[in-house]
């Protein structure tokens, strides 16, 4: 059974969740120019060219949502924190344990319940 989190181990996920906050909004930025829409140009790009750049933008738009997805994910565990509820089940209450939150630092349900 997982135990309470410590002062040390909560800096320490603090610390990998504004990381990864961090490097999912630098990325958020860097695609944000293959989500916008495709130019209809025939004469400097063919129809597969068109099609392929259609594609991209429909997976950069796909990436974008999972993005948005886990920020929010990460603000609702960082608001956790703030309230003293990060660590703990929000399903059955029991410890989350600390190696599952190394892996993902926003999981709200312990393994048992994510199952």
């Amino acid at each position: 059974m997982a135990e309470e989190l410590s002062s040390s181990q909560l800096v320490s996920l603090k610390k990998l969740l504004l990381a990864q906050q961090s490097e999912l909004k630098a990325r958020d930025k860097l695609g944000a120019s293959w989500r916008g829409p495709v130019e209809l140009d025939q004469q400097s790009v063919g129809r597969l060219s068109r099609m392929d750049a259609m594609q991209q933008q429909e997976m950069a738009q796909a990436e974008a949502r999972r993005r948005t997805s886990d920020l929010a994910r990460m603000e609702i565990a960082l608001k956790r924190m703030a309230e003293g509820e990060y660590g703990w089940c929000a399903e059955c209450g029991a410890a989350i344990a600390y190696r599952r939150l190394e892996i993902d630092p926003a999981a709200h349900v312990c393994v048992t319940c994510a199952r």
